[in-house]
């Protein structure tokens, strides 16, 4: 098992084509690459945005400028790179307008081509763009099982050859340059008969392009590894950047999550799979790829990209370690020790987490006093306004400041009954009197945890409630001034000496809090966390970990959800983590919880709501992209469980949707094909009807719910 060594930017940059290591592993067990401007035919570049370019096959003047307008409005926005959709020769004539026009404005910017199985079309282009992203030479996959020979499989790879070449051979003479992507979902049969739909797959396809440029002295590329889902994207990239190592490339990383979505849903994902790359060095350009307008894309690219560089200029890290436990190339999950019921316990405390990740949340003295809205907000079901645990609420809550001891003292005198029937009554000062108790004690009684500190808990104790101590607490001895049988909730930054750590062994700990605030400059909060799974692991302690991040006042939303996703999605992509606590003074309540909720679904743990897997806009769409997304979206949100694919054509294959049950796409204009899986079932739907065909679809395969009524 390798070793790893702190700080995590241990490469330096030399300007030879390809760059020496300086550490033979990072932390993580992997080639730590510093974030970098990466030259590529001359231009920098750090964030590849896309352009939607559909208009460019009528080749008309007034859709050429609009396109040519629209390039100019992303480049004005701050991207480095525009990406153009060219299905056709009429598109690539249409890019020489496009540039000619862009240069006499003064717009400089690089263009990108995204070529799609047309390598003729990419020859045509090498005078006018900078860059190819090609699937040029290999062909879309059929999904069908096929038995190759070791002949076989060496005449395909001839053919590849001899297909790509031209190409490469052109793009070395002029000075172009390349990126060989690979899309989970889309490989080649050839590929999926020997390696399955992989990220071992993914890296193998890749390589087969890469051997063939480098035979032909070829080494001004670029590879990229997408998949809608993130754990798979954090995956492959990690094989990639390993099997590099072991062959001594050192080629640039182009870092995606495909078809994330839209809005927060999409912005998550990409933070989790982006994210938890850049926290360890690897990638050089990124790209988040939105359900929106073009433009949009720039800003949430721009603050993952700024995380990434200020971890690399601080040099972010933690005392070295050697990690033995983590699976860097393939998702187990660490599983903490959930609470067991004792013997002699007045309440219920199996349901204080969650055994797929739990979500915790702060609560006020002000939410107390209005207890039917706090429960709405914490997303309990409510029966006669009382709460009931439902799929999505929140598993337990953090009080930081109890209610006064004689509010306890009045509402433990009151059968619950009498006291709920006193509150309805009352409405004015008398009811928020007992309320603030009155919602604690309910909140228990439906197994839901309060943690409040150990300071409040000594001076203004609660029954049954679970403790926050720290490490100094511990030490000190404080916790033992509380009843015997206390349940205790440890708070941990992962970067004390071990002699502290060691505090924890021989005790009975509910669960701990790595809590390392969110302002940290030096300290990798990842790298502490890390740091703290494996002395856990070492220590044979299974304790479940609550990952706690308290965001400053004033922090913009996509921050927040950038942050969390970066910062805890990279730990929990690797199955380290039992759950969430996020804090943010001035953040909407509902904001932070469902942020929770989407966090613990990109990483494939706790599903709650429907996951959609939705394409970008590019010039291959058939239909209005973000009309119909938002269409699905407000009738289909209610199926945990279900993954709906929206995709404007099917350029790649099926495999595209390699995540979904379901498919809704774009076979002609006008007209929506519905996949089952990978299998089309109906063909040639009027638009106007797809969506209620859709729903019929989900409804047959018995995966239809209802919404729920209003109450």
């Amino acid at each position: 098992m390798p070793m790893s060594f702190c700080p995590i930017f241990c490469r330096s940059r030399s300007n030879s084509s390809l760059t020496k290591w300086v550490a033979s592993f990072s932390r993580i067990g992997l080639i730590s690459k510093l974030v970098f401007v990466k030259k590529v035919s001359e231009m920098e570049i750090r964030d590849v945005l896309v352009i939607n370019c559909k208009v460019l096959g009528l080749i008309m003047p007034i859709n050429l400028y609009f396109n040519i307008s629209v390039v100019m409005k992303i480049a004005d926005k701050g991207a480095n790179i525009v990406r153009i959709t060219v299905q056709g020769k009429k598109e690539a004539d249409a890019c020489f307008e496009i540039k000619n026009s862009l240069v006499q404005k003064n717009y400089n910017i690089p263009l990108v081509a995204d070529i799609h199985f047309a390598p003729s079309v990419a020859l045509l282009l090498l005078n006018a763009l900078t860059k190819f992203w090609s699937i040029a030479a290999d062909r879309r996959a059929q999904f069908e099982q096929l038995e190759y020979t070791d002949d076989d499989y060496q005449k395909e790879l001839d053919h590849i050859e001899q297909v790509f070449t031209p190409l490469v051979e052109k793009c070395k003479k002029y000075g172009r340059a390349m990126r060989i992507g690979t899309n989970h979902g889309s490989l080649s049969d050839r590929i999926m008969s020997y390696y399955g739909d992989s990220p071992r797959g993914m890296v193998e396809s890749a390589f087969e392009f890469a051997r063939i440029c480098r035979k032909l002295d070829f080494h001004n590329f670029v590879f990229s590894m997408k998949a809608s889902n993130p754990v798979i994207m954090v995956q492959a990239y990690r094989l990639l950047v390993a099997e590099m190592y072991v062959r001594g490339w050192d080629y640039p990383l182009h870092l995606g999550v495909t078809e994330a979505g839209e809005g927060e849903d999409g912005r998550m994902k990409s933070a989790i799979g982006i994210g938890t790359l850049l926290q360890d060095g690897l990638g050089d350009t990124i790209r988040v790829s939105l359900t929106e307008a073009p433009e949009e894309e720039i800003d949430p690219c721009r603050r993952l990209a700024n995380l990434g560089m200020k971890a690399a200029e601080l040099q972010q890290g933690v005392a070295p370690f050697e990690e033995k436990h983590r699976h860097y190339f393939d998702f187990q999950r660490r599983s903490g020790q959930l609470p067991i019921q004792k013997e002699g316990e007045e309440v219920d405390y199996r349901g204080v987490l969650h055994r797929d990740g739990s979500v915790l949340m702060s609560v006020s003295l002000d939410q107390l006093k209005t207890p039917e809205l706090l429960y709405k907000s914490l997303a309990a079901k409510l029966v006669l306004g009382m709460p009931f645990k439902d799929l999505a609420t929140v598993d337990s809550i953090l009080l930081r400041e109890l209610p006064p001891v004689d509010d306890n003292d009045a509402v433990r005198t009151l059968p619950t009954f009498f006291f709920f029937f006193f509150l309805s009554l009352f409405q004015g000062s008398i009811g928020v009197f007992f309320s603030h108790s009155f919602s604690v004690k309910r909140l228990i009684d439906i197994s839901m945890g309060v943690i409040t500190p150990l300071s409040e808990q000594l001076t203004k104790p609660l029954p049954n409630a679970i403790v926050l101590v720290n490490l100094k607490e511990l030490s000190a001895g404080a916790y033992k001034l509380l009843p015997e049988g206390t349940r205790l909730a440890i708070s941990v930054r992962g970067d004390e000496p071990y002699e502290e750590l060691e505090f924890l062994k021989g005790l009975d700990v509910t669960m701990i809090l790595h809590d390392l605030h969110f302002g940290e400059d030096k300290i990798s909060r990842v790298h502490a966390a890390r740091r703290l799974f494996e002395f856990l692991s070492d220590n044979a302690l299974d304790f479940p970990v609550i990952h706690h991040l308290q965001f400053p006042n004033g922090i913009h939303r996509d921050d927040l959800v950038i942050g969390a996703g970066t910062n805890a999605g990279a730990l929990l992509v690797d199955g380290l983590g039992d759950g969430l606590l996020l804090e943010a003074p001035d953040k909407d309540f509902d904001f932070l919880r469902t942020t929770s909720f989407s966090l613990l679904q990109g990483c494939r743990m706790r599903n709650t709501k429907t996951e959609y897997v939705s394409c970008p806009s590019c010039g291959r769409i058939l239909f209005d992209l973000q009309e119909i997304s938002a269409q699905i979206r407000e009738k289909t949100s209610q199926l945990p469980g279900v993954s709906i694919a929206i995709m404007g054509c099917i350029v790649n294959g099926p495999g595209e949707m390699a995540d979904a049950d379901f498919g809704y796409v774009g076979g002609a204009p006008g007209k929506i094909d519905l996949y089952v899986g990978k299998t089309v079932v109906k063909r040639g739907i009027e638009m106007e009807h797809a969506t209620d065909a859709l729903i019929q679809l989900i409804k047959d395969h018995g995966r239809w719910v209802d919404p729920p009524a209003e109450e």
